[in-house]
């Protein structure tokens, strides 16, 4: 178990770097020109996180920190992984065509109510409030757009007002 644990982050640190090599390639500072983070501000910065959670992990591990005890994976527990992974392709699967804002929140009441178990009142506000968020903090905040797929026609009213 402890095995699994080290390659594991071992990997992840490997691919983390691989990520912030590439994000140099772009610039990581504060463009002047746009008013924004350049172009690899965001995957530098994500990468080094996920480095230093990863790192985390292969310290702990090798420190014996660790109370894992039975099987890597047990079967409810790889059931569950494979139906989120399954939502998950779904979701990237559904983006093209009813975008990001149709997609996630439809992907999050699946995650929290279905297979989680959470109550409508939760699922409702998260469903609701992500796509928002990420509206003003991509597009409005950034100017990324996110794809809309057919739900296109219904943000020129948003993009009169904010651009």
């Amino acid at each position: 178990m402890l095995m699994a644990d080290r390659l594991i982050a071992a990997s992840i640190m490997a691919l983390s770097l691989y990520f912030m090599w590439h994000a140099i390639e772009l610039p990581i500072g504060w463009n002047g020109m746009t008013g924004g983070p350049g172009g690899g501000a965001f995957p530098f910065w994500l990468s080094v996180v996920m480095f230093l959670c990863a790192a985390g992990i292969l310290i702990r591990s090798l420190r014996g920190k660790s109370n894992y005890s039975g099987n890597f994976f047990d079967p409810e527990t790889l059931a569950s992984v494979v139906s989120v992974a399954i939502a998950l392709i779904v979701t990237i699967g559904l983006i093209p065509w009813v975008g990001a804002y149709v997609a996630l929140p439809l992907f999050m009441v699946w995650y929290l109510k279905i297979f989680g178990k959470h109550g409508w009142t939760l699922t409702a506000i998260l469903s609701t409030a992500t796509p928002v968020f990420l509206f003003f903090f991509f597009e409005v905040t950034l100017k990324i757009l996110l794809p809309k797929g057919m739900t296109e026609p219904f943000f020129l009213p948003l993009y009169a007002r904010f651009f």
